[in-house]
C-alpha cells in the first residue's frame, strides 16, 4: 500500500466537493464514506498528538466537527487537508486545554516540596520506556508536536503545514527544529546510565 500522504493522493476537486456536498445535505451514505476514507489517518494524526488513551473520543469530535462545518468546504485544497486541519486544531485545542489544567496543579507541587532540577533534566530521566518516540511526543510542546507530526510522519511539505496551521513557512521548519531536538535529548536522557553526568 502506498505511504503517501493525503495532499499526495488527491482525489479530483469535483470529487471531493461532491462527497463533501452529499455529508452537507446529511446522506448517511457519504458521511460513512468520509469515515471511511479518512478515519485511519485521522486516528494516527491524533494518537501522535494526543496520546492513544483520548485519540479515540477526538476522532469522534473530529468527525462531529467535521459533520457541522462541512458545509464551509470549498474545495480550495484537498478534502483530506481541510480534515487534517480541522482534526488538528481540534487536538491543539484539547492540547492546551489539559496544558492549562496540568500546569495548575503542577504550579502548586512545583512550589511545595520539589527538589531543585540540575541542568535542566528533571523527571524525564528514567520515563522513558519501550514506547520511546510516542511518549517522547506527548512531552512536546503543542506547537513543535503538531509540526513533527505533519511534516515527519504524515509527510507533508512545510507550506503544507504552514497552510494547515497557520504559519509561516519559516516558522514550520524552527518548530521541526525544536522537536527533533527536544526528541533527540529525551531519548538521550533514556539510554543515560542513572547517575550519569557530572
Amino acid at each position: 500500500m502506498s505511504s503517501s500522504n493525503p495532499s499526495n493522493v488527491r482525489a479530483p476537486a469535483h470529487a471531493d466537493l461532491a462527497l463533501a456536498r452529499r455529508c452537507a445535505t446529511g446522506d448517511p451514505d457519504g458521511f460513512e464514506e468520509l469515515y471511511r476514507l479518512y478515519s485511519p489517518r485521522l486516528f494516527g494524526l491524533a494518537c501522535r498528538m494526543v496520546g492513544p488513551t483520548e485519540a479515540e473520543d477526538l476522532l469522534q469530535e473530529i468527525f462531529l466537527s467535521s459533520h457541522r462545518k462541512i458545509q464551509l468546504y470549498k474545495g480550495e485544497s484537498a478534502l483530506g487537508t481541510w480534515l487534517f486541519r480541522l482534526g488538528t486544531n481540534l487536538c491543539l485545542d484539547y492540547l492546551r486545554s489539559r496544558a492549562n489544567r496540568s500546569a495548575r496543579v503542577t504550579d502548586s507541587l512545583d512550589h511545595e516540596d520539589a527538589p531543585p532540577q540540575e541542568g535542566g533534566r528533571g523527571p524525564i530521566l528514567g520515563v522513558i520506556d519501550r514506547l520511546d518516540l510516542e511518549r517522547a511526543l506527548v512531552e512536546l510542546p503543542p506547537g513543535c508536536r503538531q509540526v513533527f507530526v505533519l511534516y515527519d510522519v504524515e509527510g507533508f511539505e512545510h507550506r503544507e503545514v504552514g497552510a494547515m496551521l497557520g504559519i509561516s513557512e519559516g516558522t514550520s521548519k524552527s518548530q521541526l527544529h525544536k522537536a527533533r531536538m527536544r526528541l533527540r535529548e529525551a531519548l538521550a536522557a533514556r539510554n543515560a546510565p542513572v547517575g550519569s553526568g557530572r
